[in-house]
């Protein structure tokens, strides 16, 4: 890529893992971008201030190396070049880090191990911006209790370190239990109201007849049982951070009224006529589909888009098996403290099994399940023999299926969680070419499924794969069904 004088951009890659800086000097240099590598960032830094070389249009640049690690190079380079892009990556992928690094001041983040084509398409991108201003952003130094190493939870972080110095409204979508609260509290956090409240409300856990008031407040005397003013949740939150969370349950008397707020900034107290001034930022949170409700008329299309501004939707746990681990290992520690009892461990055994579950109650069925074996296992190992009795049922009664000598539960287990564990297995037996094994086998499941449907009707069953009539037979004879 070029600059605008016409040469090629320069790009410094920082790490001190040499297998690293290889593979993004050649990507980069296959997209026509000059590039420096340095092992340390000390190095680095010496050569850039002192002016010396092709200097940088980019810098990417690895978080923990020895001596100065990413986040101290970045302050310093910003020091003396406020508009140097720079992209952050690391192994080390967590909430705080990736939220760290935004505000900061870093360009984007990449989280190892990256794909070779994202990593060239942030640093052209980064060059594009090399001649644009981007102010700084503070670094509040706060903690986060979300958990995840799954690609769908680095892009959450991600999220919610570009909306690190932003007031815009957020709606939070998931099922029950996935940690949404979790999300808003670390979107208040991460923002710049963290010194003032955050305050949140389960609009489906009041009363419709109360919900009013402990929104809005009420004046002495504006009902019966009113007997002295009340400031309700937005007044709390003035300055601050509201959470409304299962916002789709909210009655359509108060959508409306919470759209004036929304639109005008402003609102009455239940029997007050005086108008009350309110800054608050809106994070709402539905289990539900809320587009659907606007289609059948539950809820207002014009609060929907109010409220839609930015949209973060949160995984179910069935959707990111790979963190059931890390969640397990975090609540069982922090079931041990919390609970005051020795920290107890799960067996390789107990541990493979848990990973296939559904957990349809999401992180917070993991929780209150390492809560329970905190308390009632015996041992400081818990085995099988110790999972609580609606587990145990599910392990005693689910027929079981035999994949490469081992036996997997299938009831309530994806199909995908048996693919996990059949590649697993395939691999740490030192098997090659997977795909022409599993490609065959899966396409001739569908096929007989389809056929067996249809009674044997080729044409429907094609219709029923997405195939044409000539595609289904051309398989037929592949597979020899």
């Amino acid at each position: 890529m070029n600059d605008k004088q016409g040469t090629a951009s320069c790009i410094w890659i920082i790490d001190d893992d040499q297998s690293i800086r290889w593979v993004l000097e050649k990507a980069l240099k296959k997209a026509n971008f000059n590039t420096k590598t340095f092992d340390s960032a000390s190095i680095a830094l010496t050569q850039l201030k002192r002016q010396d070389g092709d200097l940088p249009d980019t810098i990417i640049t690895d978080v923990r190396m020895p001596g100065i690690d990413g986040f101290e190079f970045m302050n310093q380079v910003h020091n003396f070049d406020a508009d140097m892009p720079i992209i952050i990556m690391t192994a080390y992928s967590d909430l705080d880090t990736t939220v760290q690094a935004y505000q900061e001041g870093a360009f984007e983040y990449l989280s190892k191990p990256f794909d070779i084509q994202e990593a060239t398409n942030l640093a052209t991108r980064a060059v594009q911006k090399r001649f644009e201003t981007t102010p700084k952003n503070t670094n509040p130094d706060i903690s986060s209790e979300i958990i995840g190493d799954s690609a769908a939870m680095q892009e959450i972080f991600r999220v919610i370190g570009r909306l690190s110095r932003s007031h815009i409204s957020v709606l939070i979508n998931g099922e029950s239990g996935t940690g949404k609260e979790l999300v808003a509290q670390a979107l208040h956090k991460h923002s710049p109201r963290v010194n003032n409240a955050f305050i949140a409300i389960n609009t489906a856990a009041i009363p419709s007849e109360l919900l009013e008031s402990e929104l809005f407040g009420h004046e002495k005397g504006a009902f019966t049982g009113a007997q002295s003013q009340h400031k309700g949740r937005f007044e709390q939150a003035n300055g601050g951070t509201l959470f409304l969370d299962e916002i789709g349950d909210m009655p359509m008397a108060l959508q409306t009224r919470l759209l004036r707020v929304l639109a005008e900034g402003e609102f009455f107290r239940v029997g007050g006529i005086s108008a009350i001034k309110a800054d608050v930022r809106i994070i709402a949170a539905t289990h539900q589909n809320l587009k659907e409700l606007v289609r059948q008329g539950q809820f207002r299309e014009d609060l929907y888009h109010r409220l839609n501004v930015i949209k973060i939707h949160l995984p179910a746990i069935r959707e990111r098996r790979d963190d059931i681990p890390l969640l397990l290992n975090h609540f069982m520690q922090q079931a041990s403290i919390e609970l005051n009892e020795t920290t107890k461990t799960l067996g390789q055994e107990v541990l493979d099994y848990l990973v296939t579950l559904p957990w349809s109650g999401n992180v917070r069925q993991i929780e209150n399940t390492c809560r329970w074996f905190s308390v009632m296992a015996t041992g400081n190992t818990i085995q099988i023999s110790d999972l609580p009795d609606e587990l145990q049922t599910n392990q005693a009664n689910q027929p079981e299926v035999i994949i490469n000598d081992i036996k997997v539960a299938t009831n309530n287990l994806e199909w995908t969680s048996l693919l996990r564990q059949w590649t697993q297995n395939q691999l740490n037996a030192g098997e090659e070419n997977l795909l022409s094994q599993a490609l065959p086998m899966f396409e001739k499941t569908l096929l007989e499924c389809a056929l067996n449907k249809t009674g044997g009707r080729k044409i429907e069953a094609a219709k029923l794969l997405g195939w044409g009539r000539n595609t289904l037979t051309r398989k037929l004879k592949e597979l020899n069904s």
